[in-house]
């Protein structure tokens, strides 16, 4: 959605109205989910809900328009993350989940296989830059966010954001140039 319907939508949406936070939702969740699944939340969709729980609530004394919206909403979903990464630290690690025993349908073997096999690639491409670099690249290319935006959801100036991007790149580039399978994003 671009900024500009999302400005159209917000007036309606800090009134409290049903339809526009529908709108919102559907706009700017699969984003913060992509944003959660990158940075490797235990449960993305969980937190997704819990960010937007949290933003809705603040929507009627929410500044900036669209950007301010964006900018608040990716900055919950950092510090719903960094929540959920010092409380798995904390914990035993989780139950293994056994498919044998879950009677739901799932989708197929192969296609299960392929979309794991390119995250486990983009997340271990990831996995080679600074943590820094890492949220800074993810909030920009995912979240969809400006430099200042990240730089305020993140608590950094925006020249530190640039260099950021810029170094988080070069190294992107150097690991996809010195893979032996030729990986592609």
């Amino acid at each position: 959605m671009s900024d500009a319907l999302l400005e159209d939508l917000l007036p309606a949406a800090q009134a409290g109205e049903a339809w526009a936070l529908r709108a919102v939702y559907e706009q700017l969740a699969p984003k913060v989910l992509a944003y959660l699944r990158a940075r490797g939340a235990s449960e993305p969709e969980d937190l997704t809900s819990e960010v937007f729980l949290a933003v809705f609530p603040k929507l009627a004394a929410l500044s900036g328009g669209a950007a301010g919206l964006r900018t608040f909403t990716f900055s919950v979903a950092h510090a719903r993350l960094v929540d959920d990464l010092r409380k798995r630290g904390r914990r035993e690690p989780p139950v293994a989940y056994v498919a044998a025993e879950d009677p739901r349908q799932s989708p197929s073997t192969e296609d299960v296989a392929v979309e794991a096999l390119q995250s486990e690639r983009i997340r271990a491409l990831l996995e080679t830059l600074l943590p820094d670099q890492r949220d800074v690249l993810v909030l920009r290319i995912l979240g969809d966010l400006t430099v200042d935006q990240v730089a305020e959801a993140l608590g950094k100036s925006a020249g530190a954001v640039k260099q950021l991007q810029r170094r988080g790149l070069l190294t992107l580039r150097r690991s996809v140039e010195n893979h032996p399978d030729g990986v592609t994003l």
